[in-house]
Formats: structure tokens, sequence, C-alpha cells
């Protein structure tokens, strides 16, 4: 089986896969003998590697699963059988052997394939993730609905063990266990956090927990002993110790699942035969397979974290040619933060930084090494991290939550009850803010402003650049009470970082450039498309730099000196901070044209970060164009009607 995953580099060119090439739906999949899988499995692998070479993407829990993926759609009868992948990051073989080979090319690139499995791209896509430890409450949903429906349907749910963590995977478990749901979850164990327990031996007793006679003889057996109680707990308590010994199932046993594993999950032949056992059985039941990320390149199976994802590979010219000096590398705005709280840890023993397993997203690496006493990776808890935030705010802490936009959506009720409503002192530091690309809409920051904008207590800033950001987030440090500081994914405009920790004053904006007629009230990193169109049009830029409180005086002033207000975020319109400035104003009666520019009100797609801005008109020459048209409506009423008319536009 070995020689299946030898693969030291990335094909450079597309390899040769005739088994794989008649393979377009798991029907022609199924239709293979079981010792062609192997072959299929190696094929798979060298397409794969070659496929995310050419465009770059998720790259490492592909590999991971693939064997386990041929082995699904060989065994169940897909899509009639409903496959739902958490999180989605290991979707690509899965893609590709439902008939989505050829577009691979496409993928993350604006209108091709999604990153993530997405329900309206293949009826194999069974369920629209990007979010983890979503899958068992999912297919629980599905499972529960084939009932109703009486359709002889298998649901499964394939889970990681990172996933595992989250608490709303296990109250997925719960209540299947509960109601007895006709369900498989199958845990991906590829870290080797629960388990250590593979072998020989461990595949054989899977086997045999998993094989039709042993089930028939424990179902026969309790049929037998339900007219002596006794003797079924005994019986019961028996089987436990004896699983106890060979696995570490007794925790999901408890829940009410039958405990199948653990068993080698790059073992096709063994995944094959097993399945098909767990195929005949009822109720419900868990799969423990352990992978490796990465499997099968050398590479990703040493560094399974920085070969997570991949850029993609660029060809290296025959000659090269003589080296050209590189401009210095901008700092992303997560180094810009990773650096400030290693800075603030030195001066203030109190600050502790904390993070729902987004350590190297969040840059928070050199600080977990420098504090490992004050660094705290609580896993996928997105509540229980904003809690625990809020419980050392208690008792003297100075907590920094690192997370990113769309991951704090799941832990809103926890921002509202446990820290806004008890004013308690805790930072967040929301990455990721705005559009995010290649990723999508499951991952952009979109919302963000407008969630937080509605809870009292809380300091909600948007800075402009990347020095904005480290004295924004020392502004909110210093901030007695709950704060909030966004910024998105990538580099800013490289602009000079003041070393000096200088708080600024809360809600206090500042005048950039003037101008006549228009002001553009910008919140957050659009900075510099603001400046482009105000260039153009001889207007006022004004960085506003906190959402809440607003700096009201420099609102009344640009509102008394100019014809039109633009608000100008990369957040949805809806409830976001135009609609904080147009609420102002009419509370202070004063009636004027504002034009609010941000996020328009639908899920925008996959796409470079570029390319999408302009696509929503928030791009210097997309501003400019909506400011003009603006005018020329104003200008057009004004010939036949009243001079100020409020209006609020997208």
């Amino acid at each position: 089986m070995q020689d299946t995953y030898l693969f030291k580099e990335i094909p450079a060119q597309q390899p040769n896969t005739p088994l794989l090439d008649r393979i377009e739906t798991p029907d022609q999949l199924r239709l293979l003998q079981d010792d062609q899988l192997p072959q299929l499995a190696r094929e798979l692998r060298s397409f794969l590697l070659w496929s995310v070479g050419q465009t770059g993407g998720h790259f490492g829990a592909g590999l991971g699963v693939l064997e386990l993926t041929i082995a699904l759609h060989y065994v169940f009868n897909t899509p009639d059988d409903r496959l739902v992948w958490d999180v989605g990051h290991q979707a690509y073989p899965h893609k590709i052997l439902t008939g989505r080979r050829n577009r691979m090319s496409s993928i993350r690139k604006r209108s091709g394939l999604a990153g993530f499995p997405k329900r309206a791209e293949s009826p194999y896509d069974t369920f629209g993730v990007g979010h983890s430890s979503t899958s068992i409450s999912a297919a629980l949903g599905m499972a529960i609905a084939a009932r109703m429906q009486h359709i002889p349907r298998k649901c499964i749910a394939i889970i990681g063990d990172g996933a595992m963590t989250a608490g709303m995977a296990f109250e997925a478990l719960n209540h299947a266990g509960h109601i007895r749901a006709d369900l498989l979850v199958i845990l991906n164990d590829n870290d080797m956090s629960i388990s250590h327990n593979v072998g020989g031996l461990s595949n054989y007793f899977a086997k045999l927990l998993a094989s039709r006679t042993y089930n028939q003889v424990r179902d026969s057996s309790k049929r037998v002993l339900q007219a002596s109680p006794n003797l079924m707990a005994l019986a019961r308590k028996t089987e436990e110790h004896f699983k106890g010994m060979i696995s570490p199932g007794t925790l999901f046993e408890e829940l009410g699942f039958n405990y199948i594993g653990p068993i080698d999950g790059h073992d096709l032949p063994l995944l094959v035969e097993t399945l098909q056992n767990i195929r005949e059985l009822d109720g419900p039941q868990f799969l423990h397979v352990v992978t490796k990320k990465g499997k099968g390149f050398d590479l990703a199976e040493a560094d399974p974290i920085g070969y997570h994802a991949i850029n993609k590979i660029e060809p290296v010219p025959a000659a090269k040619p003589a080296p050209v000096p590189s401009a210095p590398k901008l700092p992303k705005y997560a180094n810009v933060f990773g650096q400030w709280l290693c800075d603030v840890a030195e001066q203030d023993e109190r600050v502790v930084g904390i993070t729902p397993a987004m350590c190297e997203g969040s840059d928070l690496v050199a600080f977990s090494q420098r504090f490992p006493e004050r660094y705290y990776d609580v896993a996928i808890a997105e509540q229980h991290a904003v809690t625990l935030a809020a419980g050392l705010a208690c008792d003297g802490g100075k907590p920094v939550v690192a997370i990113y936009s769309t991951f704090l959506q799941r832990a809103y009720d926890q921002l509202i009850h446990d820290v806004a409503i008890q004013n308690l002192d805790v930072l967040f530091a929301i990455d990721r803010a705005g559009l995010v690309g290649e990723d999508g809409p499951t991952h952009a920051g979109a919302f963000d402003l407008s969630y937080l904008r509605c809870i009292p207590n809380l300091v909600i800033m948007a800075p402009s650049d990347e020095n904005e950001t480290r004295q924004l987030l020392q502004t909110g440090l210093t901030f007695e009470g709950p704060a909030a500081v966004r910024y998105p994914r990538g580099t800013g405009p490289g602009a000079t970082i003041q070393q000096a920790l200088t708080p600024v004053p809360v809600g206090q904006g500042r005048r950039v450039q003037d101008g006549s007629g228009v002001a553009i009230l910008n919140f957050g990193t659009l900075l510099q498309s603001a400046l482009e169109a105000a260039d153009a049009l001889g207007a006022t830029v004004a960085d506003m730099r906190f959402v809440k409180p607003l700096d009201q005086a420099l609102i009344r002033q640009l509102a008394k000196s100019h014809d039109l207000l633009v608000t100008l975020e990369e957040n949805a319109i809806a409830g976001g901070a135009g609609s904080a400035v147009a609420e102002y104003l009419n509370a202070e009666g004063i009636v004027m044209p504002v034009l609010q520019l941000g996020l328009p009100d639908r899920f925008i797609d996959h796409g470079k970060h570029a390319e999408l801005l302009a696509e929503c008109g928030l791009d210097g020459a997309g501003i400019q164009t909506s400011i003009e048209q603006r005018l020329g409506l104003i200008k057009q009423q004004q010939s036949s009607g009243p001079a100020h008319i409020a209006i609020s536009s997208s």
C-alpha cells in the first residue's frame, strides 16, 4: 500500500490518469472492482496535487481524506445518500469525483467553482459550509426528514477532530443519540489528538464491531435480556469495558452511538469493508478514522499547517534573469496586531491573548511563544472564548480576543449577555473584516458594524491603515469597557507605523483632505479609494475612525459646509456606519442629501478582493461614478422641486 503515497513534488504537467479519466460521477466509480481502488487513489492524488498547484487553494485536508472520499462514494449511493462535509477545506477530491474535474482550474476564481461545498453548484453538495462543526446537526436534520418521508436513506457527517471541539457538534451528538436517528458520524482524526490506538489489533476489532454478525448477536441479546434489567445492565457494562480496552469510544457510546474504530483512514480495503458493514446497521453509528493531513506529499506531511493551503505554483524560467531588487514586504494587518499585542504584553502583565483556533491566521504565534502563560487557544469554541474573556475581565485581566468577523457572529449572545451588559473591559480584535476574496461569503466580514452598532456600552473602531490600526488597538485597550477594532485581511497601503503606543481620543475623527460641495465620510480601509474619488471631484475626505461613538461635531461641521455627505464602508449598508450617520442627522433635524456606499444587500461570491470591490462600486472609479450620479439626481430635483431632499442609496 505504501507506494500509493510516494509523491515528493507537485507534478509540473497534467498527470496520466487512465482510471480517473473514466469517472465523471460516483455511479461510474461504483462500477470499479475493489482491487482497482488503490490505483484510482494514486491517480486522484496525483491529479489533485497538479490541479491545486495550477490554481492554489486548500491543500493538505483534501490529501488527508482522499481514500475516505473514494470509499464513501463507492459504498454509498450518493447523492441519494447524503454526505455532509464539515468546514469544507477537504472537499476537493469530492468535487473531482462528482463531475467537476474539468472545472477545477476555475476553483476560487470569479464565477468559478467555490472553494467549499455549495448546494447551488452540485446535487452532491448536500449542505453549504465554510464554518466548522455544522455537519452533524445538518446530517441529523436530513436523517429526520428521511424518517418523516419513509425514505431508506443514509446520512453521513464527516467531521474533523478540530471541529469536534465545538459545543455545537456535541449538542447534535447528544440529540442524535437521544432520538436514535439513522445517522453515521465519521470522525476524521488527523492530529492524533483523540487516540493513538491504531494498528492491526485496533483495525481487527473495528471490523468485528461493525460486522453484521456481531450486531445481530448484540441486538438479539438485548431482546432476550430486556426481561431482566439487572442482567441487561451487567451486559451493557461488560460491553463498555470491552470496548474501552480496545478503543476510546466510551464517550460516544454514552451519547447513544455505536462506536467503531479507530481505523486507518488510508487503508482503502479496510475503509470499504467497514463502511459496507456499517451501511447495514440502523441507528446512530460513530466511525473513528485516523488520517494524516497532507498524506502522500512529503512537504505537506511534514508541515500540515503551512500546507493547509498553497498559492499557485509559478513555472521556473529556464534561464533566470538578473535579480531585481524587490520592494520591502508590507506587513499584513494581522502582523500589525500580532506585534502590537506583544508590545503591550511587555508593558502590562494583565494582558491576555485569546483565540478560537486561529493562532496562525491572527498572527499570535510570536505572542504564544513569548507569553505562553498568557495565551489561550480555546479551539473552535467562539462562545467559550468570549465568556472566558468576560471572566478574566471580572477579576482584573485585560483580555484581547483575536477573532475573525465571520466567527464572532457565532458568539453574539455571549458578546451581549456576558460582556456588554456587564460593561466588562474586553477588547475584540476583529480580523477579516469586509470582503475576504477567494473564500467567499461564508468567510466575509460583511456584517460586524451592523450587528455590533446596536449593542450598548460598546466602542467600535474602523482604522484606515496600518498605523491607525496600531493606535486604535491601543485606544481600545486603554478604554475601560468593551471595545472592538475591525481590520481586513491582507496588507494595507504601507503607512509608516509609529511605535509609540498612543491612544486616540474616543470618538474623534480627522479631516484628511479639504474640498467643497461633497464630503466623503470614510469608515475603515477604503480611505485610499475615497481619496482617488475626491481628487477627481474636488471633495472633502474625513477619516471617521469611530463608528460608535460618532464624531458628531465633525459630522455637523461637514453637513453645514457641504451639499452632499457620502458615507463609505466595507460593510453591509443595512444598519452599518452610514446608517449611524443618517440616524444622527435625523435626530438633529439636519435635512440634506446623504449617499450611503457599502456592500449591497446580497451575498458576494468568491473572487479576488479588488474584483469584488469594483463589482460593488467601492473602488475609486466606482465611488466617483456613484457620487456623480447622485449629484446629477440632486441637480435634477433642485430644478423641479425642493432644494433639500434626504436620500439614502446603495
